[in-house]
């Protein structure tokens, strides 16, 4: 099952999205072997089609509305909503279907439970993923789908147990670790009670599950990011692993937008560090228009700085 834009029709569903894993990826359905001649498992495959044609004709009409929209034309988004839905239906009664006469088809369980969180249907789905991880407990995808709705709606130790599991299953999968990294970030106190560790510690963890993520995608851009921006809720701030961190992104950004975002942040950093020269010298290398208002941001902030550090001494009264 692939998520391309579905994540826009629900943006168009929902009023608030929930806080938890800033990374919630549902691993990929194991698709079957080429050439397999196994009537169930090729009855599976068109349904794991069935869902990608719902999904690319959604993304088509939410880009189509979207251009309709700009030139005053578009479909309001109750009639576009309803059409998606209505869309989704079919797949769901698809799968429904499926697993009626195949009930111990453990990836189509999951897969299901994947297209039930794309629509916003989390409780509905976790049956599926509890089933598919009682008749596969050996796959690792299970595991960590799970923890990554237990971080969001349920027991956050229990995703602990759950991420860990995921892990000894697959230690190869990034994801799993960045996953687990950004659960333990997020909920200090749990991470806390639950390893019996203090709040540095937690962050060590946390910080340790971020590297072990990156030795396995040294090249992920959005990984590297999410792991130096976590500096910024440590204190007291560690200014040189924080830059260590930024450097590590800027290896592996892609263009110069994103090459003058990191700089940004190196600004910032050092800014934060008392380091004001090193920060007017890395927000000289801004130049795109796009990061205008945040250069203006950490200027604002340096300029603060730089009159508090150079106020003339009060006199004391009297003299």
């Amino acid at each position: 099952m692939k998520i391309l834009l579905r994540g826009a029709f629900i943006l168009l569903l929902a009023t608030s999205s929930p806080a938890a894993v800033t990374n919630l990826v549902l691993k990929p359905v194991t698709a079957a072997p080429a050439g397999t001649n196994d009537p169930v498992e090729k009855e599976f495959q068109k349904l794991m089609e069935e869902d990608d044609d719902a999904q690319a004709d959604a993304d088509k009409w939410i880009r189509d509305n979207q251009e309709f929209a700009a030139k005053g034309a578009g479909e309001p988004d109750a009639e576009l909503n309803k059409r998606i839905l209505t869309r989704f239906g079919t797949t769901r009664k698809a799968y429904d279907d499926f697993l009626t006469r195949h009930p111990d088809h453990a990836r189509a369980h999951l897969a299901y439970a994947g297209f039930l969180q794309d629509i916003h249907d989390e409780d509905a789905a976790v049956p599926h993923m509890e089933k598919s991880r009682q008749l596969d407990p050996k796959n690792p995808a299970a595991w960590n789908n799970l923890a990554n709705y237990y971080g969001h709606y349920g027991d956050v130790k229990k995703s602990f147990e759950y991420y860990a599991k995921a892990i000894e299953l697959n230690p190869n999968e990034s994801v799993y670790f960045h996953n687990f990294g950004t659960t333990v970030y997020l909920f200090r106190k749990d991470a806390k009670e639950f390893y019996n560790i203090n709040e540095q510690q937690v962050f060590d963890k946390a910080l340790d599950l971020y590297a072990k993520a990156m030795k396995l995608s040294p090249e992920d851009f959005p990984l590297a990011t999410d792991v130096a921006q976590s500096y910024y809720g440590i204190k007291p701030l560690r200014a040189e692993a924080a830059l260590k961190s930024w450097t590590n992104a800027l290896a592996t950004a892609h263009d110069e937008i994103e090459r003058e975002g990191v700089y940004l942040h190196f600004a910032r950093i050092n800014w934060m560090a008392g380091r004001t020269n090193e920060a007017r010298a890395h927000l000289n290398s801004v130049t795109n228009a796009m990061y205008a208002d945040l250069k203006k941001r950490v200027e604002r902030n340096l300029e603060r700085t730089y009159n508090e550090t150079n106020a003339p001494a009060t006199s004391p009264p009297g003299r």
